[in-house]
């Protein structure tokens, strides 16, 4: 390199490091005035579900630590791809975050053509909880544990169904993921929604079913018999209740079993780093609240704040877990 070619590196080498310092004092200035403004918290479902809960509940404590309000926008559509491709075309600002769920960020685009990536489009801010599945059975089965249910799948091949609260369903992934890790044979029937479902399962007309939390007022009742629920862990507010992974025989495949939807908060792809550590520093604390802890137990809900690193982990693990079922069990949305 001569002396004329070296001085031009040099200059052009100046000149982007200054454009660095300014982007840097930028961003600070930025970060450190934000938020100047309310935030519009998008939740992709309809007014008066969990989710909307979960995000007023969230959003109002989350704006009490910020001093902006939090406003939900619910934008319901298109099984909650409306409302996540409204958040990928916002400006990566802050001012717009999603409260997003295993089935929009890792089911959803297994299973349809989306207009939004679910990695490259969004920048993960944190988890707020989880939900497990639990493993309910009624009278047909005659069982009071997981051994008696496998014992009873394994000596009655053909007879075994497994009702579900929609084609594609968590609770329909989470049966045929039981199939798998175990090994038995059990035939799918879909319902439309976990109500009919559990109705016939109580009137004996399937044999199982994993289903939401709202199973657990027939198990009250008596006419349902929880065996496990799906989590790592026990959860809270039905502790006498074990996992079935803590209870699944040994040898029977289904140690490690685990089946949990979350939600989540997302901002669009290239959110300044400042702002984001702004956002989950917030959640944290929201997070960290009693009243918010027992309100989401209250939903049947596991509270778990997390980083973004966390919840970018997460949804790696998903996604290689149920893309393998999916094509295994040949899953498609009709």
């Amino acid at each position: 390199m001569n002396k004329k070619s070296k001085k031009q590196f040099e200059t052009w080498l100046s000149i982007l490091f200054i454009v660095f310092l300014q982007f840097v004092y930028l961003n600070t200035v930025f970060a450190q005035s934000f938020p100047s403004r309310p935030i519009k918290l998008v939740v992709p479902y309809p007014p008066g579900g969990v989710t909307d809960m979960i995000g007023r509940l969230v959003g109002q404590a989350m704006g009490d630590i910020l001093e902006q309000p939090v406003i939900v926008d619910n934008r319901p559509g298109a099984g909650s791809a409306l409302g996540a491709d409204l958040v990928v075309k916002s400006p990566p600002d802050g001012y717009t975050i999603l409260l997003g769920a295993s089935s929009t960020h890792v089911l959803n685009p297994l299973l349809y053509k989306l207009s939004y990536d679910p990695v490259k489009d969004f920048t993960p801010l944190g988890l707020i909880a989880s939900t497990p599945l639990v493993l309910v059975v009624g009278s047909q089965l005659q069982s009071n544990n997981i051994s008696d249910v496998l014992g009873w799948l394994k000596t009655h091949p053909g007879q075994a169904n497994f009702g579900s609260y929609g084609n594609a369903s968590a609770s329909h992934l989470a049966g045929e993921l039981f199939k798998s890790m175990s090994n038995v044979s059990m035939v799918h029937v879909p319902y439309k929604g976990a109500a009919p479902a559990l109705a016939d399962l109580m009137a004996g007309h399937i044999s199982l079913m994993f289903s939401d939390m709202s199973a657990f007022q027939h198990v009250k009742s008596g006419r349902l018999k929880a065996i496990a629920v799906t989590s790592f862990k026990r959860i809270d507010s039905y502790s006498d209740v074990p996992t079935l992974s803590e209870v699944a025989p040994t040898g029977s495949g289904l140690e490690g079993f685990q089946v949990a939807g979350w939600f989540a908060l997302y901002l669009s792809a290239n959110t300044p780093k400042a702002v984001l550590d702004k956002l989950n520093s917030a959640l944290m604390s929201a997070m960290s609240s009693a009243e918010v802890r027992n309100k989401l137990i209250s939903l049947g809900l596991e509270p778990g704040a997390s980083s973004p690193e966390v919840l970018s982990n997460l949804m790696r693990v998903e996604r290689e877990k149920w893309v393998r079922l999916i094509s295994t069990a040949k899953i498609k949305v009709e």
